[in-house]
């Protein structure tokens, strides 16, 4: 006699007899597992006419009967096993978007670009709230590195769940990508943001166009306060560094 834990699948797929689903009813009331399961596996009635299709099922249950038909235990076990791991996927998928959402609700108005232009433009982006953002920034730090001659400025803002930061590129040519890399003290590294270099580049002196002459200014952020870090880093794809500026 299978224990009331191996029953959740039959129970959901409503399979079982009266006397069977009282005495599940009973058990579920006071078992939080059985709970958890009973609610991933809600809706499945519908599926039951899969089992027809499975490897081992004997003859195909007519469609008014596909409630009352009984399949073997390996059957139903096979089936809840493969709802419940679709479902896994669908949460984690769900998952992985939720922590996207909250990353840019923590960049705030640091994640928000304009395209400057249209589809015959350049398809150069400005971000004119986080340079608004880095220039009300008291707290600033600069390095140019000697042999990339890249030159970073990092504003930094204390929040309460870390640190707000807006990079100023400058002298960056490209085509790159690159992140921003927060060091800290205790030597952990966090990428607080990413981007591509276009060929025409960031903040070059010399540029032939106003566009390019144009620092970059992008948002991060990190869990980190000031006083944790240590030092930024602009590095390439391929773990170039390009410029280190210390907090």
């Amino acid at each position: 006699m299978p224990s009331e834990h191996e029953t959740v699948g039959a129970y959901a797929l409503g399979i079982l007899d009266d006397a069977e689903a009282t005495a599940f009813e009973a058990h579920l009331a006071g078992c939080e597992w059985c709970a958890q399961q009973l609610d991933e596996l809600a809706g499945m009635e519908p599926m039951l006419a899969a089992l027809a299709d499975l490897p081992g099922s004997g003859s195909t249950p007519a469609i008014g009967d596909s409630l009352s038909a009984r399949p073997s235990p390996r059957l139903v076990e096979k089936l809840v096993d493969e709802v419940a791991d679709k479902r896994a996927q669908k949460r984690r998928r769900g998952f992985y978007m939720i922590a996207a959402a909250a990353a840019l609700i923590i960049a705030g108005p640091l994640a928000a670009v304009a395209v400057n232009g249209g589809s015959g433009g350049t398809g150069r982006t400005t971000a004119s709230s986080a340079q608004t953002t880095f220039e009300a920034m008291p707290d600033k730090k600069s390095a140019t590195d000697p042999t990339s001659q890249v030159s970073a400025t990092v504003g930094m803002q204390q929040k309460d769940w870390g640190t707000q930061a807006v990079l100023e590129l400058k002298n960056a040519k490209g085509p790159l990508k690159c992140s921003l890399v927060l060091v800290a003290k205790n030597g952990q590294r966090v990428t607080m943001s990413s981007w591509s270099v276009p060929d025409w580049g960031y903040g070059i002196p010399n540029a032939k166009t106003e566009e390019a002459k144009k620092p970059l200014y992008i948002g991060g952020a990190a869990a980190f306060k000031p006083n944790e870090i240590d030092h930024f880093e602009v590095v390439t794809f391929e773990g170039k560094k390009l410029v280190q500026v210390q907090a």
